[in-house]
């Protein structure tokens, strides 16, 4: 994950959203919500465009909340010193190299409930060496609407998880991003559309009404 501001100009058309009369309808006891990596030290190496996430993404919670749709948050997490970051691999070492991560927290603009599971993880995806698929299974939830910071990384990682888990997935474009746009949406128009239902922040919000 790079903090840089100076994003790609989009060289690919921006991903189709689906037709709203094909987009089906969820059972909120069976359907979570997944908020990836909003977390304080990932937002503030992208002050231009965090207010905007932070709000898309509220608005997503709450309506997820008066829905009946469980809330589920995850963040990346190492302890001082980085001892769960292999010298093998590549992207941890970029992290690392980065110096964060380690006492960092969920944004607060989130409002958090008490009873809305913190998954903390040591990789890319949620889902490796964590609890969040037993979690999910003691609930009977098999539907999960996934978003995430950034889109190449957390939120790829954990949609071919996902994907490959059997899950039925819905992805908030609004409520992701990447500082490469040019990749954010290609991997909206192939590996997320072919894996997931790709929503707008309005799509979302029908669908959680």
């Amino acid at each position: 994950m790079k903090p840089d501001e100076n994003t790609r100009d989009a060289s690919v058309s921006p991903a189709p959203y689906h037709d709203p009369a094909q987009i089906a309808a969820i059972a909120p006891a069976r359907t979570a919500l997944v908020v990836m990596h909003y977390q304080t030290d990932i937002l503030e190496l992208f002050p231009l465009v965090a207010p905007t996430l932070l709000a898309n993404t509220r608005t997503l919670c709450e309506a997820a909340r008066a829905k009946g749709v469980g809330v589920y948050f995850a963040n990346l997490r190492f302890s001082p010193g980085y001892p769960e970051v292999s010298p093998l691999n590549k992207n941890g070492q970029g992290i690392k190299g980065l110096g964060l991560f380690t006492d960092d927290h969920l944004a607060p603009e989130l409002d958090r409930r008490a009873d809305e599971p913190l998954v903390l993880a040591h990789r890319a995806s949620v889902f490796f060496g964590t609890d969040l698929a037993v979690q999910l299974s003691a609930r009977g939830v098999d539907t999960l609407i996934m978003v995430g910071i950034a889109s190449t990384g957390v939120v790829l990682s954990s949609v071919a998880h996902a994907s490959d888990a059997d899950f039925r997935l819905y992805t908030v474009k609004d409520c992701c991003y990447d500082p490469d746009q040019v990749v954010h949406e290609h991997l909206f128009a192939t590996a997320f559309d072919s894996r997931t239902t790709v929503l707008s922040l309005e799509q979302a919000m029908r669908l959680l009404a």
